[in-house]
């Protein structure tokens, strides 16, 4: 462990820094305040540097310790703690106070930590969650589709296996844009398509029941799988 400490109580727009000796935390802790705004948090990161702290602690407040976290990565250990084990007593909430119990708490190891991985792996592993979530939203999405398509009484997704394939969307589309002719909608369709000309249109009646506002969330619903 570092000779010198910082504890940081992280706010949505302000921090509330110490900094303490590891060897004689009975002395009164350096106190200072800073904003959250980019500059401040360079401030923050060349006062700590000059005081020489290497290593430093804060709580995981929502999502307001990661612009912290990123600033002060390069130049020092870093620590995130649990809210919950740094709770202070009933009716005693004190920034500064609980900034210093941050820092007495990781000396005596009573504070429970988060695991934060590397900068590379942190990158990686939002990559992994946001393509995730991206095919979450397109099956959500392409479920919303066959919806409206049912209750316009269309049974393209029988024909057509991928509604947000480039036959289906040119379909879409078209139905969207008004188009109400069967024939004309059926010669969108792409030769690769394995159901035929004549089940296209059979998919597609005429004689569907006029639904303007279901045809414009149907293209919002496209032009969201396509963002």
């Amino acid at each position: 462990m570092a000779d010198k400490i910082a504890g940081i109580d992280v706010h949505k727009k302000v921090l509330m820094v110490v900094v303490m000796d590891a060897r004689t935390p009975e002395l009164k802790p350096e106190r200072r305040r800073f904003a959250t705004m980019p500059s401040e948090l360079r401030r923050l990161s060349t006062w700590l540097q000059e005081r020489g702290v290497e290593e430093a602690v804060m709580e995981s407040k929502a999502q307001y310790w990661r612009s912290v976290w990123l600033e002060l990565e390069p130049h020092m250990c870093l620590h995130l703690a649990q809210a919950f084990s740094n709770r202070a007593p009933r009716g005693r909430k004190h920034d500064f106070k609980d900034a210093e119990r941050l820092v007495r708490r990781l000396i005596a190891k009573e504070l429970i930590l988060s695991f934060v991985p590397d900068g590379e792996q942190r990158i990686w592993r939002n990559l992994t969650r946001m393509k995730l979530q991206l095919t979450r939203d397109r099956v959500r999405i392409q479920s919303q589709i066959e919806c409206l398509l049912e209750e316009m009484r269309i049974k393209l997704s029988i024909v057509v296996s991928d509604l947000l394939g480039s036959s289906g969307l040119r379909i879409l589309h078209a139905l969207a844009n008004g188009e109400t002719d069967a024939k004309s909608l059926a010669l969108l369709g792409d030769d690769r398509l394995k159901c035929t000309e004549e089940q296209l249109v059979e998919a597609l009646p005429e004689d569907r029941i006029p639904c303007t506002g279901k045809c414009s969330r149907c293209s919002y619903l496209m032009n969201k799988s396509q963002s």
